[in-house]
């Protein structure tokens, strides 16, 4: 019986410095206790200098990992290049601290992909916050046109549909699995949900650092996927990064990708709104209250 390949993608840089060595140890120990055999694991590094080569030359030695190093224009760049490297029927996404706590998940998402031809999967996953803390990440694809709809680690992708998407937009250094996500879905792609978490990633502290950006990308995001369907304005466009409110002739484009599920699409979409505008009101009040003090 034929066993398609999964190839897993983890971009690096000088992970001695970051002091990552330790997870990057954990991350290959559980991809080599995985229940299914046919993994293999492509390290994309950004020319390491501080002898990150040399201790990813030792794993590669020992046989657990494929190794290249080269500059890149960010991680995404990186990816991008690992994925046409990549050898899998599947391809998934690991950061360096990144891991699968699920020793069967990558076998059982495959299964369900196999039997559904499915062009991805997404699943539940857990995220480490900066401060230690633990979230468990459900994803929720019918809230895809507000918000991104699960982290990248959360994702196993069919390799030729990845291609056949142009992969990932690396112009946006920190949102581009979103603007994928919104292409999978508007281009019909066929996904399905894996309702077990496989997963544990840790929150990208230059998400948090760099709020400004992730608004800017996300304003790029929406332009760009959206604007040949309803004609989009600054403020449209502001009103969907900071409240998640659509307009509602474009609302009812966007729940034409969900036949199945129109009724439950609107319903998140209510949810996700709702819970936007509250959390809007609630900044708002509270940075009047600072000025008063």
């Amino acid at each position: 019986m034929y066993e398609p390949e999964v190839s897993i993608i983890t971009p690096t840089y000088n992970l001695i410095e970051a002091q990552k060595t330790d997870d990057f140890y954990l991350q290959i120990n559980l991809l080599d206790k995985q229940t299914y055999p046919y993994i293999e694991h492509i390290i994309m590094d950004n020319s390491s200098s501080d002898g990150t080569q040399d201790l990813l030359k030792e794993y590669k030695n020992n046989g657990y990992i494929s190794f290249f190093s080269a500059p890149d224009n960010g991680k995404y760049d990186a990816i991008n290049k690992g994925i046409d490297r990549a050898k899998g029927k599947y391809v998934a996404i690991l950061s360096c601290d990144d891991f699968y706590h699920d020793i069967t998940g990558i076998s059982d998402v495959v299964t369900a992909m196999e039997e559904n031809e499915a062009d991805y999967c997404v699943f539940p996953t857990y995220c480490i916050q900066p401060d230690n803390s633990v979230f468990e990440y459900i994803p929720s694809i019918l809230n895809v046109f507000q918000v991104s709809p699960c982290s990248r680690q959360a994702v196993i992708f069919k390799k030729d549909t990845l291609l056949q998407m142009g992969a990932f937009d690396s112009k946006f250094r920190l949102l581009a699995h979103y603007d994928l996500m919104i292409r999978l879905v508007m281009n019909n792609a066929n996904g399905i949900y894996y309702d077990k978490n496989i997963a544990t990633y840790h929150l990208e502290e230059q998400v948090i650092k760099h709020s400004g950006q992730v608004i800017a990308e996300s304003s790029h995001i929406y332009h760009k996927n959206y604007r040949s369907l309803y004609p989009l304005t600054d403020e449209i466009i502001d009103r969907i990064v900071q409240i998640s409110e659509i307009p509602r002739p474009l609302l009812e484009i966007f729940s034409k990708y969900f036949p199945e599920q129109e009724e439950e699409f609107y319903e998140r979409y209510n949810q996700m709104y709702e819970m936007r505008l509250n959390n809007a009101k609630l900044l708002r009040e509270q940075e009047r209250n600072n000025r008063r003090i």
